[in-house]
């Protein structure tokens, strides 16, 4: 196969307007890209230029990716955006931090990012879970204690991501034998990507008074408004499966058994994406740090910029709550069955908590599931794999974290290039499993063996129960 050859008037073709993204889009492509195919390439671009909040923890896209979404936010006039003469220039500590690495085969790039936050001089202490590998900033299963100082790129894009199962008193023979009903109320009452709702439901996180009090997001509310109850692109999904208890649980309130659950993984959709690259511009512009921690800027939790990200951080965690809650409350109706008990956890966030000795931190789990002793989460699989109820069992050396999913093994890109449709279909139909859009990046070839990344955690949660999908749904 001949070398990419790539020009700027491919690119202005697909709709990139910007010679500065062309530029950037160009050498990405020519780094990562040489012997794909052009038109490969280009499909590619045009789906980041559409979507890029999907691809900005990309390891190959994530800087185009970045770029292109705070160009699309709105401009924010809530001042407090220092001028460049406030810029501090900060250097790293030159001796970094022991952390503990849960997991065998995590790659080097994921570690010399989280050896990259251990320097930052508000660090205080660190965990990597198993599923880790690259993101920007701090590293997707990264945990980051940090003294009186929130990093924006340590929390995420995708402010509060989250997971949400539901479980119903049906028998699984039920959804076997119905399928086709099952898959049709996720068709008619779930949404993806740039689909909504032509009637979204109201919802009190809307009422806030940030709305009202922060032209950011004065001018993001109606969209908020129209994308509640909705689900992102990439690893978001809603599917039915086969519930198994394991074990009693009193939280939980379920007997060992089998049931019906529904489980959704989504986040704050735009609004948690628009308050993420606003504060990580703030914090870059206020304290400048060597250019490959960069992402790494914070912002102090006494100072205007910190205050207005913490409240705003937990608005958008509020309306990930709410966007879950929605989600179940459609298929609920819909399927006109009453929940007999619900399971929820948030990812990519930051909470004030103690370390062991006492000293109070911020904890930044940035794709890292909370496991303070008896929470109760769920650490999902791909959409081939079970996944797991999980109570967490405190531990000091995890800063009582733990893994938030299986954990890709491989970019995007290079899943795309390794199966077809055809392939994926035939895998996930040997498993009795149905699948409702979903790209050939979320195969399950580009995710790590979930029973492996739980087997490295053994010390970190309890299982309570098993998820195990049989109808999937993701965006196209």
């Amino acid at each position: 196969m001949t070398k990419l050859k790539l020009r700027g008037k491919d690119l202005h073709r697909i709709g990139f307007s910007d010679n500065r993204h062309v530029a950037l889009a160009i050498r990405l492509a020519q780094q990562h890209c040489r012997h794909m195919s052009k038109p490969k390439v280009l499909v590619q671009l045009k789906q980041i230029l559409a979507r890029p909040d999907k691809f900005c923890e990309d390891e190959t896209w994530g800087p185009l990716a970045c770029v292109l979404l705070d160009q699309q936010l709105p401009q924010s006039d809530n001042v407090h955006m220092p001028s460049p003469s406030q810029t501090t220039q900060v250097a790293l500590r030159t001796v970094t931090s022991d952390f503990p690495v849960f997991g065998s085969d995590i790659e080097p790039a994921a570690l010399q990012q989280m050896q990259t936050a251990m320097q930052l001089p508000v660090a205080r202490a660190g965990a990597l879970m198993p599923d880790a590998h690259q993101g920007y900033g701090l590293p997707i299963g990264g945990v980051l204690a940090t003294e009186d100082a929130v990093i924006p790129f340590g929390v995420g894009v995708d402010i509060g991501c989250r997971m949400a199962l539901s479980v119903f008193p049906i028998s699984p023979q039920a959804l076997q034998h119905h399928k086709q009903h099952f898959k049709q109320l996720l068709i008619e009452h779930t949404r993806f990507g740039r689909e909504e709702f032509a009637h979204p439901m109201d919802d009190e996180v809307l009422d806030r008074a940030e709305f009202r009090e922060f032209p950011l997001l004065r001018k993001l509310h109606k969209k908020a408004a129209r994308q509640i109850g909705t689900s992102g692109s990439g690893n978001h999904f809603v599917e039915w499966g086969i519930v198994e208890v394991k074990v009693f649980d009193a939280q939980l309130g379920l007997e060992p058994g089998v049931y019906v659950g529904l489980l959704s993984h989504s986040g704050s959709r735009h609004l948690g994406a628009a308050i993420a690259n606003h504060y990580t511009k703030v914090a870059m512009s206020k304290r400048a740090l060597p250019k490959h921690a960069r992402h790494l800027a914070w912002l102090r939790l006494d100072e205007a910029e910190g205050i207005e990200y913490w409240r705003l951080m937990h608005l958008a965690g509020d309306y990930a709550a709410a966007n879950h809650r929605h989600i179940h409350l459609r298929m609920t109706r819909a399927l006109g069955e009453q929940p007999i008990a619900t399971v929820a956890n948030h990812h990519n966030f930051a909470w004030k908590e103690p370390l062991p000795d006492g000293t109070p931190v911020v904890i930044h789990r940035k794709g890292a599931t909370p496991a303070a002793k008896g929470l109760l989460g769920i650490i999902p699989g791909s959409m081939a794999d079970p996944g797991y109820i999980v109570r967490g069992r405190g531990c000091d050396v995890s800063l009582h974290s733990a893994a938030h999913g299986a954990g890709r093994k491989m970019s995007r890109t290079q899943a795309k290039k390794l199966i077809s449709r055809k392939e994926l279909l035939h895998m996930l139909t040997a498993k009795g499993i149905e699948l409702i859009g979903g790209g050939l990046d979320e195969a399950p070839i580009a995710y790590k063996d979930i029973d492996e990344v739980m087997r490295h955690q053994r010390d970190l949660v309890d299982i309570v129960g098993i998820f195990r999908p049989i109808i999937v749904r993701m965006d196209q």
